[in-house]
């Protein structure tokens, strides 16, 4: 759904993508300045001004000499490491990008609290660790996605196609409302909730239109906890925003009434689990 929808709206916002090109073999600058690219499919782009080659990356680790510190790597080069960022070498301890797991900055400054939390915070922080499940990730692509947790093959991978239940929601943000334009011609806001047991448990979570990279932070922290499709449906919309339709999909009341929190706010449903606190009131 993302990646075909990120397609849908650069095409039409004017992008030509030129596909299966199998990669650029030689860029040619001619007499005017221009340069022509040359792929290796055969076909030739002309006329270009600038290129910018976006080429992924590999650990910066070549002058490490990390095999003299007895550090293993992966087939890919990346540092091996276990929960707790230690690698084979006793006394080095590895995180972030060069670890090839999660590769975003807030998740290696996570890993790296975790890490001086367990090495110098005494005996009650000495199990300390990251938790690398259901981080928030945006692409600051135009539209942007936000995404969190398992896509939809990884969760039927993991918990069985009987089990999974998937709900979708394709629509114009209110922003364009005023926009003198056919309504199929408008951007589209597209989300899709994976759910996840019988009491659909929200796993997976994404989203690509204007506006989902400053609305997912606050979702993560739901997911975080243990969030059920009942939890997403049990919070009020705010409206009108485009965020509201991650807590109205489906067929409303239909999920099972079952809570991920510790102090159930299902409907004065009561918890498994109270709280020690007592009201006042």
């Amino acid at each position: 759904m993302i990646t075909e929808s990120l397609d849908e709206e650069m095409v039409k916002a004017g992008i030509r993508i030129h596909r299966y090109t199998q990669g650029v073999s030689k860029i040619v600058l001619d007499s005017s300045g221009k340069k022509t690219i040359l792929t290796k499919s055969g076909d030739s782009l002309y006329g270009a001004d600038v290129v910018i080659m976006a080429t992924s990356r590999v650990p910066n680790i070549g002058g490490l000499n990390l095999d003299k510190a007895k550090v293993k790597l992966s087939e890919k080069g990346y540092i091996q490491v276990d929960d707790k960022q230690n690698t084979s070498s006793e006394s080095v301890f590895a995180l972030g990008d060069v670890c090839g797991k999660v590769e975003l900055t807030p998740m290696a400054i996570a890993a790296g609290r975790k890490l001086a939390d367990r090495i110098f915070g005494g005996k009650e922080q000495e199990d300390a660790k990251a938790n690398y499940e259901n981080v928030p990730t945006v692409v600051f692509s135009h539209p942007p996605i936000g995404t969190i947790g398992l896509t939809s093959q990884q969760a039927i991978t993991k918990y069985g196609e009987e089990n999974i239940k998937i709900y979708t929601s394709s629509f114009a943000n209110l922003y364009y409302g005023v926009f003198d334009v056919e309504p199929s011609e408008k951007p589209k806001t597209r989300m899709k909730l994976i759910c996840a047991g019988k009491e659909e448990k929200v796993v997976g979570l994404h989203c690509i239109g204007i506006g989902v990279d400053e609305m997912i932070q606050g979702f993560a922290v739901a997911m975080k906890m243990g969030a059920t499709k009942a939890d997403f449906d049990s919070a009020v919309a705010i409206h009108p925003t485009a965020s509201e339709e991650l807590v109205t999909m489906g067929v409303w009341g239909t999920s099972p009434m079952v809570s991920g929190a510790k102090i159930n706010p299902l409907y004065g449903i009561p918890s498994d689990d109270q709280t020690t606190m007592k009201s006042n009131l």
